[in-house]
């Protein structure tokens, strides 16, 4: 058990209500706890039925209502602001909670099948005990995919279903692991070689791949035929879908923002942006004409890499130039290290380009960056990836969180969407002033990551609150960005099946210069960049 849980807090009645939240916590994500190194549940799953979910809203509206019992006039600043945040954080949860999404949702890049494959990467695997333990979350992860089966089964009924693409994508997924040989499984390949492993080898074969196997042909035969097409695939194809998108805005930018506004935000931006583009387009590549840039970053073969080992190679160089630089940036740096991996075999097809997993335990954060076809990865695009989900982004930000010695395990293991996203875009452009990005190409790249946050706020309003298709959102991100087009695809079919969480990044970022802004013109002279960052990060 986390003896931190209640770090910091004062108030006998608050400190219980946040041990038991945090006990509750650990117990319905034992996954979550096995990689915080909590080594009670690492035999367990977590549950996916119905039944679980409603026993979990029902536990959330328990420890809402002892919040809501304290009084926060008794308490002081800092026990007042831990309970602000925790009232806050519940109430977003349990109005988003109450829309039972996960009735409906399904993402290609987190669903059974890329859980299953990360199984073995939850926590280290250093003698026969762990390898047991591993084992039996194997034997139990039929009844997993049969709880998420049922789960799913009760959204359709009630008209609730993903949309096709997610769907589609996320079958071919699942065929394609189960289209290779059960010892070339990556829950086989990362168990260490010997007993352990041939056993994974015949878990594999007799419990994992008829899970897998059954939740394909649901996903294919039951719901694929109902999956949300055209101008209802975003939540307006759903039973109360405005609502739940006004709950998910609220949930993911922390702010009473509609829609519209949003909308209008990212419009504002694009404006912005494509003028820093014309004129470092005209610099570094003899032209200031948005399409023509826009072209050359997409298709000059020059600007793309060739290999996996040259994706890799530059991820690392990136991080530690980064790694190099941060001491002038910031007073206070995180214990943990940061290393670079590649996102998995069988999942870089249907994921993002990069994302970043935090330490665990003794385990490092982890920088994992997609290798898959590398001449579609855009070299001006790697570092503004890597200081992102690296340092001075994600890895500087979560990692510091969860080593703070005096707040409680809920604030320091949190993710408040707006403030985690927030900073790693702020980070990209502070990369900038901290003379990170190696030339002027690098910094179109920058440009075009800023874009693309700035598309973000108009392509996940079009498709959840007015109505657009996913080839309209498809084509305004081809004509407002210079993604690739394997970039683009992803992210729409991002947007589409995990609404309100790309909204974040933009709004978070904007906050965040505000307050920088705000900052130095109180301090004048006295501002200092180190001490900033310092108290945004503390």
């Amino acid at each position: 058990m986390d003896h931190r849980a209640a770090s910091g807090v004062a108030d006998p009645a608050l400190r219980r209500l946040i041990e038991d939240h945090w006990e509750e916590t650990l117990r319905r994500s034992p996954t979550f706890a096995s990689r915080l190194g909590d080594r009670r549940y690492d035999r367990e799953l977590p549950g996916t039925a119905p039944a679980d979910h409603e026993a979990a809203r029902a536990k959330s509206r328990d420890f809402l209502d002892r919040a809501r019992a304290i009084a926060l006039d008794g308490l002081g600043g800092e026990d007042r602001l831990t309970l602000g945040l925790y009232r806050e954080e519940m109430e977003s949860h349990l109005t988003v909670s109450e829309f039972r999404i996960e009735e409906w949702q399904v993402i290609a890049r987190s669903n059974p099948a890329t859980f299953l494959g990360w199984l073995p990467e939850v926590r280290p695997l250093s003698s026969p005990a762990d390898a047991e333990a591993l084992l039996a979350r194997y034997r139990a992860f039929p009844a997993f995919v049969d709880g998420t089966i049922e789960t799913l089964r009760r959204g359709a009924t009630g008209g609730r279903v993903a949309g096709a693409e997610a769907l589609r994508r996320t079958v071919a997924l699942v065929r394609s692991m189960l289209g290779r040989a059960d010892g070339e499984q990556p829950a086989v390949d990362l168990v260490p070689v010997g007993a352990a492993r041939e056993e994974a080898r015949a878990v594999f074969g007799d419990v994992l791949r008829p899970a897998l196997a059954r939740y394909a042909d649901f996903l294919e035969g039951e719901l694929l035929p109902h999956g949300r097409t055209g101008d209802r695939e975003g939540l307006g194809g759903l039973p109360e879908g405005e609502a739940c998108y006004a709950a998910l805005i609220r949930a993911n930018t922390t702010l009473p923002l509609t829609a519209a506004e949003i909308h209008a935000t990212g419009r504002t931006e694009l404006d912005r942006i494509h003028s820093e583009f014309r004129s470092l387009g005209a610099k570094a590549l003899g032209t200031g004409e948005i399409p023509e840039i826009f072209r050359r970053l997409r298709e000059d073969p020059a600007l793309r890499f060739s290999t996996a080992g040259e994706v890799e190679a530059k991820a690392r160089s990136a991080l530690a130039a980064a790694q190099a630089a941060v001491p002038s940036w910031f007073g206070r740096l995180p214990r943990a290290p940061c290393i670079v991996k590649r996102v998995p075999e069988h999942e870089a097809p249907f994921t993002t380009v990069a994302y970043y997993r935090p330490p665990g335990g003794a385990e490092p954060g982890e920088y994992r960056v997609n290798v898959h076809e590398p001449s579609t990865r855009p070299r001006h695009e790697a570092e503004a990836l890597a200081f992102h989900e690296a340092v001075p982004g994600h890895h500087l930000q979560v990692a510091l969180a969860r080593e703070l010695p005096d707040l409680p395990a809920f604030r320091r293991h949190g993710g408040i969407t707006a403030y985690v996203e927030g900073w790693a875009l702020y980070a990209e452009r502070l990369a900038d002033e901290m003379g990170l990005y190696s030339g002027d190409t690098d910094r179109l790249g920058m440009l075009a990551f800023d874009g693309w946050r700035a598309a973000r706020l108009v392509v996940d309003t079009g498709l959840h609150a007015f109505g657009w298709t996913r080839e309209r959102a498809i084509a305004f991100m081809r004509e407002n960005t210079p993604l690739a087009e394997n970039n683009i695809d992803n992210e729409v079919d991002r947007y589409v099946s995990w609404p309100g969480q790309a909204l974040s990044y933009k709004i978070g970022q904007l906050t965040m210069w505000r307050l920088r802004r705000e900052a130095e013109a109180a301090h004048g002279a006295a501002f200092d960049i180190r001490a900033f960052h310092d108290l945004v990060l503390g």
